[in-house]
């Protein structure tokens, strides 16, 4: 069995800063790709940052400069740093991985977590 926690969002003024993470656990024998994705009110989910396994990024066009994603692989841990938010930065985050387990390769996705960025 393979769990994803996220933990970080909330609330943040324009201009503020949040980190979010997503640590997985369970019987993991290794994580390919990570990646973060958001879902704003009345909007398609949309990908917003990924890394694999030897650290590659990508992101959206509208978080570059302003978003890093980073991981920790032994702790099974996936980060998103978000600088300069804008009101058009709140959604629901998501994190997805890639994940190889007892049960085979296979993504997971995590709860999502809530950022609301307003003055």
């Amino acid at each position: 069995q393979v769990q994803l926690v996220e933990s970080g969002g909330g609330l943040v003024q324009p201009g503020g800063s949040l980190r979010l993470s997503c640590s997985a656990s369970g019987s993991i024998f290794s994580i390919n790709a990570m990646g973060w994705y958001r879902q704003a009110p009345g909007k398609q989910r949309e990908l917003v940052a990924t890394i694999t396994s030897g650290g590659s990024t990508n992101y959206a066009d509208s978080v570059k400069g302003r978003f890093t994603i980073s991981r920790d692989n032994p702790k099974n841990t996936v980060y998103l740093q978000m600088n300069s938010l804008k009101p058009e930065d709140t959604a629901v985050y998501s994190c997805n991985l890639e994940i190889f387990s007892v049960v085979g390769r296979r993504n997971y996705w995590g709860q999502g977590t809530q950022v609301i960025v307003s003055s």
